[in-house]
C-alpha cells in the first residue's frame, strides 16, 4: 500500500513562495510518477505539475509554467513543488498523488491517479 503525506502549505501574501512536499511510503517500488494537483472551491480538480521518478522529467500546466518548480529526492521518496510569484487565484487545496506509465496527453489527468495524499491548504492573500 502506497502511502503520500504532503506538507508545506500555509497563508502567504501575493507575490511570495512556498515550498510543497510531498513524502511517499510504502509500496513506492511500481510509482511511475508523482503529480501535483489543486482544487479550489467551487472548481474542478486542476493538473498543476508532474514528474517522472525515474529520470526527472517534469511537465507543467501552463497556469504555473515559470513559477513552479517540481522537483524529486528519490533517496528520501519525496517530491517537491516550489512556489513563487504567488497570485490569490493560486489558493486552493494542494494534493500529490502517484500513478503508473501512461500516455503523455494524460500526464495530468487526475483520472489516471490511483494514489492520492490527504491535502494541504494553500492560501495566497494579503
Amino acid at each position: 500500500q502506497l502511502q503520500l503525506v504532503e506538507s508545506g502549505g500555509g497563508l502567504v501574501q501575493p507575490g511570495g513562495s512556498l515550498r510543497l512536499s510531498c513524502a511517499a511510503s510504502g509500496s513506492t517500488v511500481d510509482v511511475y510518477a508523482i503529480g501535483w494537483f489543486r482544487q479550489a472551491p467551487g472548481k474542478e480538480r486542476e493538473g498543476v505539475a508532474c514528474i517522472s521518478v525515474s529520470d526527472g522529467t517534469t511537465y507543467y500546466a501552463d497556469s504555473v509554467k515559470g513559477r513552479f518548480t517540481i522537483s524529486r529526492d528519490n533517496a528520501k521518496n519525496t517530491v517537491y513543488l516550489e512556489m513563487n510569484s504567488l497570485k490569490s487565484e493560486d489558493t486552493a487545496v494542494y494534493s500529490c498523488a502517484a500513478r503508473g506509465p501512461t500516455i503523455l496527453a494524460w500526464r495530468l489527468d487526475y483520472h489516471v491517479y490511483p494514489y492520492w495524499g490527504q491535502g494541504i491548504q494553500v492560501t495566497v492573500s494579503s
